[in-house]
């Protein structure tokens, strides 16, 4: 079978691209036909079938409006599909996320890219919970009152503070999916050891192919397969791939690594496509703390680019089956088991 057919054939699940950020920006000027022209047609092209939507909150609301601007982004995504309500459909489950595909829409799922909003109120993860959110971090780069993210790990190694660690043990009894991406490695740490639900990793690298602050550790990896959990590889972000050859085989050199380690049944993809808003916005990367700005351009820059994975993991033996795991069955496999479902007790 071609690489082509590959791709088309799998459910294509991105646990990670911030498109609401970019919507959002083209909303306020006027500008909100920018979904159905810009990233519609770039999700359709890359075959993406399932797509994660991370709120992340500008550094301006992370103290001051953080419950407002998180509730006002997950709203946009309502919004979203009920604009295009023949393109894409909100999902709360993964029943829900079987029947989107099936039809032939793209299945949307609402996550927290750091529980700014939560503040000191762990009961707030249930309200978000009730609008829609079916996967969350803690953290982004800095600090919030539940945990450090990964950004602080040159001062402040700490363990979830006692909030952080209600809030994680009201996800696992809501359903909710961890996300341990960006947390600080001390979290992680912690999290590992208080963990008995599968989780994701949405958008990391491997520690052992370059070394930097934000890819997760042989171990770390190790015990998240242990737990049936998944790590998506960030395949559009050269600081964590390789800064000087951000390629799709390097990318598929995370991916392998991965494999060697823990098996093909925990490894997902989670590209972070966030290169176009950082250019609109900005003008240029941010410089973000422990990274810096890429000098060198990812190979997968949206979504469009996604193929270009299928064909290398195919050039270089790869089954049918494997790249099917890679490309989304892992992840769907751990919405299976915890989003929307509730922890037995």
């Amino acid at each position: 079978m071609s690489a082509e057919d590959l791709h088309r054939n799998a459910v294509v699940v991105d646990t990670h691209n911030d498109l609401i950020l970019l919507v959002d920006h083209y909303d306020r000027r006027g500008q909100r036909q920018h979904f159905e022209e810009f990233w519609l047609p770039e999700l359709r092209t890359g075959g993406v079938d399932v797509q994660v939507l991370p709120i992340c909150l500008e550094e301006q609301f992370h103290s001051d409006g953080a419950l407002r601007r998180t509730l006002l982004l997950v709203e946009r995504i309502h919004q979203l599909a009920a604009e295009h309500p023949g393109d894409v459909a909100v999902c709360l489950t993964a029943d829900d996320i079987d029947d989107v595909v099936a039809s032939g829409r793209i299945a949307l799922v609402i996550a927290l890219e750091g529980s700014h909003g939560i503040g000191q109120d762990a009961d707030l993860i249930r309200t978000l919970e009730r609008v829609g959110v079916r996967v969350a971090s803690l953290a982004h780069f800095g600090r919030t009152h539940l945990a450090d993210g990964s950004g602080l790990d040159d001062s402040s190694r700490s363990r979830l503070t006692p909030q952080g660690v209600e809030v994680f043990t009201m996800m696992e009894d809501l359903g909710v999916v961890f996300d341990i991406s960006h947390l600080g490695v001390g979290g992680v740490d912690h999290v590992l050891e208080l963990a008995t639900r599968p989780l994701l990793a949405t958008h990391s690298g491997c520690l052992g192919m370059h070394d930097v602050h934000r890819n997760l550790g042989d171990e770390q990896i190790t015990q998240i397969a242990r737990l049936g959990g998944v790590v998506s590889v960030a395949a559009a972000i050269p600081q964590l791939i390789d800064p000087l050859r951000p390629t799709a085989a390097r990318a598929v050199d995370h991916i392998q690594y991965l494999v060697d380690l823990v098996g093909i049944d925990h490894v997902g993809i989670g590209p972070d496509f966030i290169d176009d808003y950082y250019q609109q916005v900005f003008g240029g990367w941010s410089l973000l703390p422990g990274l810096g700005a890429p000098t060198v351009d990812a190979e997968i820059a949206r979504p469009s680019d996604l193929p270009k994975l299928t064909s290398e993991m195919l050039r270089r033996g790869f089954g049918e089956p494997e790249i099917d795991k890679v490309l989304g069955a892992n992840v769907l496999r751990v919405f299976r088991q915890v989003m929307g479902v509730p922890r037995p007790h």
